[in-house]
């Protein structure tokens, strides 16, 4: 028994593993993963833009004086 008890679960299987051989996938299992991979872009191309304006504000609150 781990002292971590997160550590003994599960995880999730993945959607889609980059790479993953995908000759025996039905056209809808493609189409699928496809929409998967669009949400998880979309959701990354957020993720980068939340850091970007924080990083931004940053930079302008600790820029040297000229």
């Amino acid at each position: 028994m781990s002292i971590f008890p997160e550590d003994d679960r599960p995880r999730p299987k993945s959607v889609h593993d980059i790479g993953q051989d995908l000759s025996m996938l039905s056209l809808a299992e493609i189409d699928q993963r496809v929409e998967a991979l669009k949400a998880e872009i979309e959701r990354l191309m957020e993720a980068r833009s939340k850091k970007d304006a924080s990083r931004s504000a940053a930079d302008a609150f600790f820029r040297k004086p000229d």
